[in-house]
């Protein structure tokens, strides 16, 4: 699949393709029950060579409501790899019986707001009287260190979740007359997310999310997406953060696609192929 002439890495973070269809039920029965076992052989062979290609992750999704039948998570880390897989899923199952619904298009990446070392040391020489040249200082900076290091490696270079909920949405800061992020000073808007992201923490263990940058290749500004074991949790944490005055005064968000991550015998079950 992977031509070595052409690669289309990124300098920091990987592509992250949503892709969402619905299925033309009438083009799949005009095809014979050999033709649509071969369809079907033809899409699971294809999951299983993404899956083992370095650095690629494949997530197979029954869609919940009538917005998309069938849905994909894409993470890969050459933009073309990422094409040709898109182009392959579109036709995988015969032509004409998935047809486009949504997509997406982001890149992985880190907060801009995110703590600096410079700034947690203060932190403790202030906020906690830790003196800087004590033991105390160095095995909590050292502690921050592999903090730090962890929460790149997660937002950068993610491992995606086997959890079976998954909800995706765009979305964008505002610029209105009234309320413009962007017109805000740097330290306006860390503290905000100070704030928001501390919200998100009060559901660790319960909701990961992935968010990722689209700015200049999508129509919003980032997708956002939510692993669950339940539909209770992406519920609740969307609910309780939309008190938060960045979501409150400054966000403006898209459609909300929900999916079940399932095997791809058990999808076809599902979906009645």
């Amino acid at each position: 699949m992977t031509d070595k002439n052409l690669s289309l890495v990124p300098e920091e973070g990987w592509h992250c393709l949503h892709l969402f269809y619905q299925i033309e039920y009438g083009q799949w029965q005009l095809l014979g029950r050999e033709e649509q076992n071969a369809a079907k052989t033809n899409l699971s062979s294809l999951v299983q060579e993404v899956r083992a290609m370095e650095s690629t992750q494949l997530l197979t999704l029954s869609m919940v409501t009538p917005k998309a039948d069938i849905g994909f998570m894409l993470i890969a880390p050459d933009l073309h790899n990422a094409n040709k897989i898109e182009k392959q899923l579109s036709l995988s199952l015969g032509a004409d019986v998935l047809t486009p619904v949504y997509s997406y298009l982001s890149l992985t990446e880190e907060s801009e707001y995110i703590t600096t070392e410079e700034e947690y040391a203060q932190t403790l020489e202030k906020e906690q009287n830790i003196k800087p040249d004590s033991e105390k200082f160095a095995e909590a900076m050292k502690a921050f260190r592999e903090r730090i290091k962890h929460y790149r490696q997660e937002r950068v270079y993610p491992t995606l979740p086997d959890w079976p909920v998954v909800c995706f949405y765009n979305m964008s800061k505002r610029r209105g007359e009234q309320r413009n992020w962007y017109a805000l000073p740097y330290d306006e808007r860390r503290n905000l997310m100070k704030g928001h992201a501390s919200v998100g923490r009060e559901f660790a263990g319960k909701v990961k999310q992935l968010i990722t940058g689209s700015t200049g290749l999508d129509d919003a500004e980032w997708g956002v997406t939510l692993f669950a074991r339940d539909t209770f949790q992406i519920k609740a944490i969307v609910y309780k953060m939309r008190f938060d005055p960045v979501s409150a005064e400054y966000a403006d968000f898209g459609e909300f696609y929900i999916g079940i991550q399932l095997r791809l015998d058990e999808l076809f079950r599902r979906l009645r192929l």
